[in-house]
């Protein structure tokens, strides 16, 4: 006698349980960038986008990620890059909107000797501790911010930090496109957010 095939249900995957916000930084990503490639991959993250990409101010870039996270229809986590780090920073100075967590990459040292006036003045970096969750991914070779200048921002904020050895601002420039390990690890990050939720 044949048996009837049980019928699986394979609970989502944790990752499927949050909103992914990418944070670009300045100037936006452009169609190389990690940021970019991974949206393309995934139609469900969405972007906070800015008005204005080269000229970052604080009270506005800050703004577009509240309504940005407002408008997610799961907890949000935040997928920041350079000055979209700094953002980020500036945001929670300004809103207490909560959010499953943040994924912050390569963040600029606005104080940094040559560092682009856009950059400097989208200082000073706020330094306030994050309400939520955080991992900080820098580079031993950025040329925007130095290795213990990141892991000091990471400390301030209480995010735990990780080096990507040397990896250049982990950029398009810096070869890194697809950013494969990224993924990988913010897949981690995420599964770990779910299971403390849980």
């Amino acid at each position: 006698m044949m048996t009837e095939p049980r019928l699986q249900i394979r609970a989502p995957e944790p990752a499927s349980r949050f909103q992914f916000l990418t944070v670009p930084g300045l100037g936006g990503s452009g169609p190389q960038h990690w940021q970019t490639l991974w949206q393309r991959d995934d139609a469900s993250i969405r972007r906070v986008e800015q008005r204005d990409w080269d000229r970052p101010e604080a009270d506005e870039w800050s703004f577009a990620i509240e309504t940005a996270v407002r408008a997610a229809p799961k907890a949000a986590i935040l997928v920041a890059h350079s000055c979209g780090v700094t953002a980020v920073a500036h945001w929670v100075q300004r809103f207490e909107t909560p959010i499953a967590g943040a994924f912050l990459v390569a963040p600029p040292d606005w104080q940094r000797p040559g560092i682009e006036p856009a950059v400097r003045n989208f200082g000073p970096m706020p330094l306030d501790s994050l309400p939520f969750p955080a991992m900080l991914i820098a580079s031993e070779d950025d040329p925007y911010c130095d290795l213990e200048k990141a892991r000091g921002f990471a400390n301030a904020w209480g995010a735990s930090f990780l080096s990507a050895g040397k990896a250049g601002h982990i950029n398009t420039a810096s070869g890194h496109g697809p950013w494969p390990e990224g993924k990988r690890l913010l897949t981690a990050f995420a599964t770990e957010l779910f299971l403390r939720r849980r």
